[in-house]
C-alpha cells in the first residue's frame, strides 16, 4: 500500500483546537511555526513529543507542521499531541500503533470532551458561592 503525500489531522481539548500537516522529510517537527525544539515551557513540548517518542524511527522521515489556536498553553499542546498521534497513525497505517496509543493513553486517538462549567447566577463561578451570613 503506498503511502500518502499529505496527510491533514485535527486534534481538540477544551477551546484549543491544533491542526497537524504530515508529509514526507527530513524530520523536522513545527510548532506555531517554531521548531520544536525551543517550544517553551518545557512541559508543553514534552506533551507533543509524546506520540512522536512512542514511534519512534519511523517518524524521522517525516515533516510535521502543526499550527494551535485558542485557549491556553497547556490545552494547545494538549490538542496538537492528539492531532500528531492521529496523522501518524493515517500515515503509518499500523493497527498496532493504534492499540499501543490507546493502552497508554485513549487521549491520544479521542478528543477530550471535557469543557468549562458555565457560571451561574449567586457567586464568582461554576461552583463558588456567596457567603451566608446570620448577623
Amino acid at each position: 500500500m503506498k503511502a500518502p503525500v499529505i496527510v491533514q489531522t485535527t486534534g481538540k481539548r477544551k477551546s484549543a483546537v491544533a491542526r497537524a500537516t504530515i508529509r514526507k522529510g527530513v524530520g523536522i517537527v513545527r510548532f506555531n511555526d517554531r521548531p520544536l525544539e525551543i517550544v517553551e515551557p518545557e512541559l508543553a513540548r514534552q506533551k507533543i513529543q509524546e506520540p512522536l517518542l512512542m514511534v519512534g524511527d519511523r517518524a524521522r522521515s517525516l515533516d510535521i507542521s502543526v499550527t494551535a489556536r485558542g485557549g491556553g498553553v497547556v490545552g494547545q499542546a494538549s490538542a496538537a499531541r492528539t492531532a500528531v498521534a492521529r496523522g501518524l497513525l493515517e500515515w503509518l497505517k499500523d493497527a498496532s500503533l493504534k492499540e499501543t496509543f490507546k493502552h497508554y493513553d485513549r487521549s491520544l486517538i479521542v478528543n477530550d470532551p471535557r469543557r468549562k462549567l458555565p457560571k451561574r447566577p449567586g457567586g464568582r463561578g461554576a461552583r463558588a458561592r456567596r457567603q451566608k451570613s446570620y448577623r
